[in-house]
């Protein structure tokens, strides 16, 4: 997605250790009207699937997967939480899922009421690095019974592992930016042809 090669490389940062921080249009600010552009851009990509579900993990893939939605006639999102509350069911597939930004390990939980075997999901999410969270949603779908009929990124590290990974295991994965390498010392970003 061109338009947003132009906002990373207009409105991004990078940071020490490998960090993009593009919190102020996509995961602490969010500019409404271009995620609803990269919605459509998913709805693109995956315009030949089935989906019934879309499911991220919270809570940066949020407003991606809520704004995705509503190109795909609104199907229901749900989004993995990262620690059990006191007001979700005991019914509850679980996985674990490091964190490369955190640098921490969370046990992920989605409400088996959520969740069956009859749902067709797309997995959403604003990042895709080392692949623990895209594996961890993976699994979770799994557990259900479900089916994963493909993995929408936002923006792909392209020189970590994950893509590699998720494509390696035979998943549809579209990423809407790919960036092959970053330099924090001269703020250089290169993007995947």
């Amino acid at each position: 997605m061109k338009a947003l090669e132009e906002k990373i490389l207009k409105e991004g940062i990078v940071k020490e250790g490998n960090v993009l921080k593009v919190d102020n249009f996509l995961n602490h600010q969010i500019d409404v009207a271009f995620l609803d552009q990269m919605g459509a851009e998913f709805r693109k990509l995956f315009h030949e699937k089935k989906v019934t579900k879309i499911l991220t993990i919270e809570a940066s893939g949020i407003g991606v997967a809520v704004m995705t939605s509503k190109h795909f006639d609104y199907v229901p999102v749900v989004f993995a939480k990262k620690s059990k509350t006191s007001n979700i069911s005991d019914e509850l597939y679980h996985t674990k899922i490091h964190s490369y930004t955190h640098q921490k390990t969370n046990d992920v939980v989605v409400s088996k009421q959520y969740l069956n075997k009859d749902d067709h999901v797309l997995i959403v999410d604003d990042f895709l690095a080392n692949g623990c969270a895209m594996l961890g949603l993976i699994n979770l779908v799994h557990q259900a019974g479900a089916k994963v009929e493909g993995v929408g990124i936002v923006i792909e590290k392209g020189y970590q592992e994950g893509g590699a990974k998720i494509r390696e295991l035979g998943y549809h994965l579209e990423s809407l930016a790919i960036i092959e390498s970053m330099n924090d010392q001269t703020c250089e970003i290169t993007f995947r042809k």
